[in-house]
């Protein structure tokens, strides 16, 4: 299944541009964490681990809206954290959507039916779900009991209020294709969720449980048997082809890390949205100060194992936009 045309026809215009210009490194997405604080203690997830001073913080509105004119990127991804537990961020969808901007807002949904009705429906605006698996699954994913039931349902209400629902699952080595499949399923036929976005969890360093990661050979057999008997095509994901074929081993690209940048509390995260390696002031200042030939498989051992489409979906979007029949493909599914 492509991408959604009217994304697809928004991201071609922009690269096309930025072919024109010359422009060498530039966004496609971007990720934008206006709080480090969540009401889930993910075992997988290596974003909470900050001090009370700074889960405290919440990110003005002025602030974050700059940081996204400065960096151009035409789509953009609020996450956290959890984002619904900043008084202001439907101000700061509502200055996005103004600047024509593709917003997609990351939730567990927890908070959702408290403050769906501080947003309108708009072609440009989704929701995010996490779902990582059906029921006691999910649970045991976010640590803790009866998510999964308020997932769903707060799916469910938007859906039924005119609200676009994609929805995120990180995949980890406890799952089967069996598992995976079931989960798509559900998402995909029961839920009736727009799009769906799919990647293996990348290894935090400060993730509490470290044993529940893939390792790209895991990644490649567990997904090539999840998409086999054409089970793919019928799912509604919101990949391109070639970052599919990657996942499943019928395609390898290198990174491009600067293709989903970072900017939080303390700045532009350096390299990427997965490593820290400290901040940066300004989004020039990421791009011309980074050594980017230091990152990737086989480069910095961090990476070995990553396969997350933040790194690689742009990638594979370059090189989609690069090739006739890949492009073809993209617009057909």
């Amino acid at each position: 299944m492509a991408m959604p045309l009217h994304l697809t026809v928004k991201l071609g215009t922009y690269l096309m541009k930025q072919k024109i210009r010359r422009v060498e490194k530039y966004p496609l997405i971007m990720e934008l964490e206006p709080l480090f604080a969540c009401n889930l203690k993910c075992a997988g997830c290596g974003k909470i681990q900050h001090p009370a001073s700074v889960l405290k913080q919440r990110m003005p509105v002025e602030q974050a809206v700059a940081a996204v004119e400065e960096c151009g990127a035409p789509m953009v991804s609020i996450a956290g954290g959890e984002p619904l537990m900043h008084p202001q961020i439907h101000e700061i969808t509502a200055e996005l959507l103004k600047r024509r901007k593709f917003v997609v807002l990351c939730t567990n949904a927890i908070l959702m039916p408290k403050h769906i009705d501080k947003f309108k429906p708009n072609k440009n605006f989704a929701w995010m779900v996490h779902l990582d698996g059906i029921g006691e699954r999910h649970d045991e994913a976010v640590s803790k009991e009866g998510v999964f039931e308020q997932a769903v349902a707060a799916i469910k209400l938007a859906k039924q209020k005119g609200f676009q629902v994609y929805t995120n699952t990180t995949v980890f080595n406890t799952e089967t294709p069996q598992d995976l499949i079931a989960t798509l399923d559900y998402i995909n036929d029961e839920l009736g969720v727009d799009r769906l976005e799919i990647a293996p969890g990348y290894a935090y360093g400060k993730a509490p449980d470290q044993d529940r990661f893939l390792g790209v050979t895991q990644t490649r057999e567990l997904f090539s048997k999840a998409f086999a008997e054409g089970r793919r095509k019928k799912w509604r994901f919101n990949h391109s082809q070639l970052y599919l074929d990657f996942l499943e081993g019928k395609a390898d690209f290198q990174c491009t890390p600067w293709g989903v940048p970072l900017y939080c509390l303390k700045g532009w995260q350096k390299p990427c949205y997965l490593l820290d390696d400290g901040y940066a002031e300004t989004w020039q200042e990421l791009l011309e100060e980074t050594d980017w030939d230091n990152f990737g498989r086989g480069k910095d051992p961090r990476c070995d194992n990553c396969m997350a489409h933040c790194g690689y979906e742009p990638t594979a979007v370059l090189a989609t936009m690069g090739s006739l029949k890949e492009s073809l493909r993209a617009l057909v599914g």
